[in-house]
């Protein structure tokens, strides 16, 4: 069986790096291309020694992408930069996976209130579909630009979908309280991700107006068929990767921890990257992984639902999601290449 091509523009990045490790193990694809404008003619080996003799290839400019006779192409670039080459790639043969929140949001001029950018390709959001598999694989199937979701409304999303879908709870306010390691911030130096700032530190960041915020809402409320709000708030832990998030619901009626249970199975059944857990989760159970493990109680005393779904970041959050998305518009088994087992401890 002839391989499928792909490349990886913005190739340096924690996500293009980690798109790297996963796809060079990928048995159905073949890296034909990785870019990187700042480090065009050497080796991605000189930015990411890691990968020494695993994956030596050369990084181009973006200029050559032609060259890479892709079926699709990784788009792992910063928000506000992405819809420019989406724009330059409309007419091309390949598909795209868009890592950046560039075409996640509904419209132009939703993404403009809370990104604070112009968006120069408007036409882009009739375009993509939102790449969160285990609701909208169909969609994804056939279209041939995915915007990928971002890493905390993957595990936000997953663990609050079962009960607004199927209309078990109060849809407002849904309270999501995330944590997240360093690499969320991105691979450049800046005062957030200072050892001296992260190291033996904890602290919220983006009250009422986090980004992810508005993708949440947006996704949970088209899922559920109604308008949500939801009470986001991030925090910064002093680890290098990983996702816990804590959701909060009402439910209309009264539930059991069995009911839970069983929403869920049902809901994710045939689903091979969301586990169900019967304790708590932790961060590390998933690194490394492309798993969103979830654990759901209710709690008598308060009449609350509380889910707790951990992911990876950079991969479920990220690269491996992107791989899913990959595998179902080109045609291939999802789970192929995402067979990533967690690294304990």
């Amino acid at each position: 069986m002839t391989k499928k091509k792909v490349a990886i523009i913005g190739a340096t990045g924690y996500t293009g790096s980690e798109l790297v490790r996963i796809l060079v193990n990928h048995p159905e694809v073949e890296i034909t291309m990785i870019t990187s404008e700042t480090y065009a003619g050497k080796n991605i080996t000189d930015v990411h020694p890691f990968l020494q003799g695993i994956a030596d290839f050369k990084l181009h400019s973006v200029e050559d992408i032609d060259d890479a006779n892709a079926d699709l192409v990784f788009l792992a670039l910063p928000h506000g930069v992405s819809m420019d080459f989406v724009k330059r790639f409309q007419n091309k043969p390949f598909k795209i996976v868009d890592l950046s929140g560039d075409f996640r949001l509904q419209t132009p001029e939703v993404y403009e209130e809370w990104y604070q950018k112009a968006h120069s390709f408007s036409q882009g959001f009739s375009l993509a579909k939102f790449g969160l598999p285990e609701l909208f694989s169909e969609e994804i199937k056939q279209s041939n630009l995915v915007a990928n979701p971002g890493c905390f409304p993957t595990g936000a999303i997953l663990g609050a979908a079962p009960l607004l879908v199927g209309d078990y709870i109060e849809a407002s306010p849904l309270i999501v309280d995330s944590k997240t390691g360093v690499t969320g911030a991105g691979i450049k130096s800046k005062p957030v991700n200072l050892y001296s700032n992260v190291n033996d530190n904890f602290k919220a960041y983006g009250l009422k107006k986090h980004r992810h915020t508005i993708e949440i809402q947006e996704v949970l409320g088209a899922a559920a068929g109604n308008d949500i709000a939801v009470q986001f708030t991030p925090h910064l832990l002093p680890i290098d990767r990983g996702i816990l998030s804590t959701i909060y619901a009402k439910p209309k009626k009264s539930i059991t921890d069995n009911d839970l249970q069983e929403i869920y199975s049902k809901f994710y059944a045939a689903k091979p990257f969301v586990r169900l857990r019967n304790q708590v989760p932790a961060t590390k159970d998933v690194r490394g992984s492309n798993f969103c493990d979830i654990y759901t109680t209710y709690d008598d005393r308060t009449g609350m639902i509380i889910v707790i779904s951990a992911i990876d970041n950079l991969v479920k959050g990220a690269a491996g999601q992107a791989v899913h998305n990959m595998n179902l518009m080109l045609g291939l088994d999802e789970s192929a290449g995402l067979n990533l087992v967690p690294v304990q401890p």
